[in-house]
């Protein structure tokens, strides 16, 4: 690899590090510790209960309209709702996480989201369920962004988007976790059990990542309120409460400080351009994504299949996210990460424009939904590890929450106009294709994110 490449690569990195020998007991050490496997771990679980939640109303849909009799486009405020509370729980979450710490907002959305959907089962109309949905999303907003983010904080630079994207494959997981779940729940308790299941799972895991999930290091260091619990963590990840932050964190010292504030930060000179096409990219690739994980049951049921059937095509996307994401993660290593994702779009164009040409071929419909995620769900888990390392420090919560909060902007728009695309379009293919638009346009935005911050770091950009 040549020095050119070399540099564009590792861009994102918020210090440029040679994968020399650290001093044990550094997150930059040769063997990985306990509390860093603990924290992805713990992340990973955070992270399933969120993809779960998201998924389940997805594969009740079939049987929400049948039972309260609904058209398509009387299903949008359904899917709508609990994108718009998540889209406010990610605005709200990252400057909130940036003032009180990871954890706690971490803990709280468990609790919130799982209280939500839980009641969701008991929704007596398709209002209350409006109502339930966008509660529920509202406390899940603050989970994925700050898991995100902390578990980027205790990942070694040399190898942070493998460890990123390994802890966060528990989305993607958890999504077709979903799958399997609904199809073995709705023969036996209907919808209702699937939203029962997705309420008691983060309400189990809320004290256990009370107990367990460190704070985040680099949020406590120099804030006097948390220097007993700093300690604390420190004594777990080195076994001496008093090592000091930079023989931890040693790309801590060369990292700068962000005197426009975490907000300020964003649309300073050095990130506004990457800020806003970054945002560009998230806001199409959660359009297209929930666009076609809402209705894709609902397309498969109409035509003619039953809805258990219909559960395990929809898993096959994030099954193919998570091969898509472990793949972009080690080309990322050795490509500029920008043209990885730029690739990786393209794939999930052509994918998700055949998957509408497939739908009434029962292996190729599996094949194309497959690789429809492999392009599209490992593009967006490849863009949250990106963005996590693009930004400071101190403003990697507001980034990654924003960025996120963007993009569930599009998903709104991608869950509530799916059905008015297929309704407008005479054929499942013409609409399929239209679908797979905005992919184009997200890589554009990586292919010109790409030739802006080549050959720079992120302290560079």
């Amino acid at each position: 690899m040549n020095s050119f490449a070399f540099r564009r690569t590792k861009f994102w990195r918020q210090a440029m590090h040679t994968q020399t020998a650290a001093p044990p007991g550094t997150l930059e050490a040769g063997q990985t510790s306990f509390l860093q496997i603990l924290t992805l771990f713990l992340c990973f679980l955070v992270v399933a209960a969120d993809g779960f939640d998201v998924a389940s109303v997805g594969y009740v849909a079939p049987l929400l309209r049948k039972a309260w009799t609904l058209s398509p486009a009387q299903l949008g405020p359904i899917f709508g709702a609990g994108l718009f509370g998540l889209t406010v729980g990610s605005f709200l979450s990252g400057p909130l996480a940036d003032r009180i710490g990871r954890k706690r907002i971490i803990t709280i959305s468990l609790v919130l989201f799982g209280i939500g959907s839980f009641a969701c089962a008991y929704a007596p109309s398709p209002f209350w369920l409006v109502v339930l949905r966008f509660a529920t999303g509202t406390g899940l907003g603050g989970a994925m962004p700050n898991a995100i983010t902390l578990s980027s904080e205790f990942s070694p630079a040399r190898n942070r988007a493998l460890m990123v994207t390994l802890m966060f494959c528990g989305f993607t997981l958890g999504l077709a976790f979903g799958g399997g779940v609904a199809s073995l729940l709705i023969p036996y308790f209907g919808w209702q059990g699937v939203f029962v299941f997705g309420g008691v799972f983060p309400l189990v895991l809320t004290p256990i990542v009370w107990i367990w999930m460190p704070e985040s290091l680099r949020f406590m260091a120099g804030k006097a309120r948390y220097a007993q619990e700093f300690r604390r963590v420190m004594k777990r990840l080195t076994g001496d409460e008093n090592t000091p932050l930079a023989r931890v964190m040693p790309e801590e010292s060369k990292a700068g400080g962000t005197p426009e504030g975490a907000i300020g930060t964003l649309f300073s000179p050095r990130y506004r351009v990457g800020t806003m096409l970054l945002w560009l990219a998230f806001f199409c690739t959660l359009w297209v994504y929930y666009q076609v994980s809402s209705w894709l049951p609902m397309v498969i049921t109409s035509a003619g299949i039953d809805a258990s059937h219909a559960a395990r095509v929809g898993a096959m996307l994030p099954l193919g996210g998570t091969v898509g994401s472990l793949l972009n993660a080690r080309l990322m290593d050795r490509l500029n990460p920008f043209f990885v994702l730029a690739g990786s779009y393209a794939i999930a164009a052509i994918s998700t424009a055949l998957i509408g040409a497939s739908i009434n071929e029962p292996l190729w419909v599996y094949v194309s939904v497959f690789m429809a995620g492999f392009g599209l769900s490992g593009a967006q888990t490849a863009a949250n590890v990106l963005v996590a390392g693009f930004y400071t420090t101190a403003a990697r919560a507001t980034g990654v929450s924003w960025a996120l909060g963007v993009g569930r902007i599009g998903s709104i728009i991608g869950s509530m106009t799916g059905g008015i695309l297929l309704a407008s379009f005479q054929t499942v293919e013409a609409a399929f294709g239209a679908f797979a638009a905005p992919m184009l346009i997200a890589g554009v935005a990586m292919l010109a994110n790409g030739w802006i911050y080549r050959g720079k770091s992120s302290a560079d950009a």
